[in-house]
């Protein structure tokens, strides 16, 4: 496998407080998707700026196609795409002049993709100013830039944040297809669980600094369930921490919710083996129940 993109125990802070990012170690081969999930702040924009040479880490190191992306900026820049929710592109610019820019920026630009894309789009009047075109639009042009050099990295930063669901599928298709066509590795970020379904591949969470979770889409429904487990005299949620492949617990009600790795019969039978709990329900749960789970708040409220 060839590695693209590699972090090795990288920190990163802002203002003197506590590190977004905490010894983040993580490693994308070519021909990859890479889902990044967290909450709002859990890092997933800060990883992503490291990758483009946009921030720098304070601790730890950044490769991108073995090279340091503030080192290298240009050599690296040339091979990477990026599309973010927040990318704002000259409000007056025509949408011709802008792939002009392209043209001579990325001497591999790709002037019969740049067609296929504009006529799929429907991005037909090239004189169209940045500012006449709705979000939609203005992030198909956004893709178009960032693709039509064939990068061997995308960076999608909530590439589809805004979009109507007909806008989002179409956008997401279209980076699924240039990677299976180009060979392209994509790594993106998304609050949206259906985007990370739909992509597929990997799927790492980030949460209090850390990967918290780092697994195949497949492997991730398969070999991960919940556990509700109820409250008892006795029984704390540092006992069922301390079980194996326990990833986290926390206090819903009258129960406690903890997420193993592992088949949901193996996890009731240690659960009532170890701790002695019979009367454990643990289940399989789609992909934004157990992200709710190992991200989730406590909630102490009292079951009614």
């Amino acid at each position: 496998m060839t590695e693209l993109l590699g972090l090795r125990d990288v920190v990163r802070g802002f203002g003197g407080g506590t590190p977004v990012l905490n010894g983040i170690t993580l490693s994308v081969q070519r021909e990859e998707i890479v889902g990044l999930l967290g909450r709002n702040g859990a890092g997933k924009t800060t990883l992503l700026h490291l990758a483009m040479g946009m921030l720098h880490p304070h601790a730890g190191s950044v490769r991108v196609f073995g090279l340091s992306p503030r080192e290298h900026p240009v050599a690296v820049k040339k091979r990477i795409g990026y599309v973010a929710e927040d990318q704002v592109l000259p409000p007056a610019a025509a949408i011709g002049d802008l792939f002009a820019l392209h043209r001579k920026l990325f001497p591999s630009w790709d002037a019969a993709l740049e067609r296929q894309l504009t006529d799929r789009f429907g991005l037909r009047d090239l004189r169209r100013t940045m500012r006449t075109l709705s979000k939609g639009e203005a992030r198909q042009v956004a893709l178009v830039c960032a693709v039509c050099h064939r990068p061997g990295l995308l960076i999608l930063d909530e590439p589809a944040g805004g979009l109507d669901p007909a806008a989002r599928r179409e956008f997401l298709e279209t980076s699924i297809q240039l990677l299976n066509r180009e060979g392209t590795s994509i790594i993106f970020s998304s609050h949206h669980m259906g985007d990370v379904e739909r992509l597929g591949g990997r799927v790492v969470l980030l949460d209090g600094g850390i990967i918290r979770l780092d697994a195949e889409l497949d492997a991730l429904r398969e070999q991960h369930c919940v556990a509700m487990i109820p409250r008892a005299p006795g029984l704390d949620q540092a006992a069922i921490a301390r079980l194996p492949q326990c990833l986290r617990v926390r206090t819903v009600g009258n129960a406690f919710h903890a997420v193993f790795h592992g088949q949901p019969e193996l996890v009731q039978w240690q659960l009532r083996d170890t701790l002695g709990v019979a009367d454990a329900r643990c289940e399989r749960v789609p992909l934004e129940e157990l992200f709710v789970e190992l991200v989730g708040g406590e909630r102490q409220e009292k079951a009614s």
